[in-house]
């Protein structure tokens, strides 16, 4: 190779490492989500467990394959934790829905929702009733903000006299008039959670009776602030008021209706 020949085929190469060097992408960190074990120790429960790590405790079944949340757990046993993003249960998936579509509605000022009201599905799938419908029929009015205020239920449209059922097995706590909800039945169930059955034309139940999931608690009517015939329905927990929608089984059906001037308001 001649004397100016080196130089140039040195400069070339020298070109080449950096041209590649420029070129190469930068390597990116693995986001693909990776599994834990933790090992069960005494006192630990599934609730427990998915609460350290943050995942649901549906999330937590499913990765382990378990029947369900009454599972007993020895001390020792090995469960596998999923990775960040496999714990996006349906639940948390409207609940993620739910709480864009709130910060994308128009507020108007003055139009804050009460702080007992609760917009995306609550976390506590390791305590979640399963509900029933308390009547087949049509959602005349949904859950949250109304013309005149705030929605605490949904109102299923019905005829006078149909059959109202209990949402789920519970103590029966209220059985009375009340100026707005008119006759209403109010039934305790486990985990904290209260229905309330409002503007019903005759309550069939009273307090202290124990009742089971589709027992006939009441007949529908329009007693109380109501201007059509209607079951006004309402879950409660720990002093919050949470969509029925989510909590019960789907699908429901919604009608295109006239909104009224009627506000439930609270008790």
């Amino acid at each position: 190779m001649t004397g100016y020949a080196r130089p140039l085929a040195a400069a070339l190469l020298l070109g080449l490492v950096v041209v590649s060097a420029w070129a190469a992408p930068p390597a990116k960190p693995s986001t693909t989500p990776t599994a834990r074990v933790h090992q069960v120790e005494r006192g630990d429960t599934l609730s427990s467990v998915a609460r350290r790590y943050g995942v649901t405790v549906s999330a937590l079944l499913a990765a382990n394959r378990l029947a369900n949340d009454r599972v007993t757990l020895r001390v020792g046993q090995r469960l596998v934790i999923p990775g960040a993003g496999s714990a996006a249960t349906v639940d948390h998936a409207v609940a993620r829905v739910t709480r864009k579509h709130a910060e994308a509605s128009p507020r108007s000022a003055g139009a804050r929702a009460p702080a007992d009201f609760f917009f995306a599905v609550p976390d506590f799938a390791d305590a979640l009733t399963a509900f029933v419908w308390p009547k087949e029929g049509a959602i005349t009015s949904s859950f949250g903000r109304r013309r005149l205020g705030w929605h605490r239920g949904i109102d299923i449209q019905g005829e006078r006299g149909e059959a109202i059922g209990a949402a789920a097995p519970g103590v029966v706590v209220v059985s009375s008039v009340e100026p707005r909800y008119g006759r209403v039945v109010k039934i305790e169930h486990q985990h904290g959670f209260t229905t309330v059955y409002a503007h019903n034309d005759d309550n069939l139940v009273e307090v202290g009776d124990w009742v089971i999931a589709g027992q006939r608690i009441a007949s529908l009517g329009r007693t109380g602030r109501a201007t059509s015939y209607h079951l006004h329905f309402e879950i409660r927990r720990e002093g919050r008021v949470y969509n029925p929608l989510y909590m019960l089984p789907l699908p429901a059906r919604v009608a295109h209706v006239t909104e009224t001037d009627e506000d439930e308001g609270d008790e």
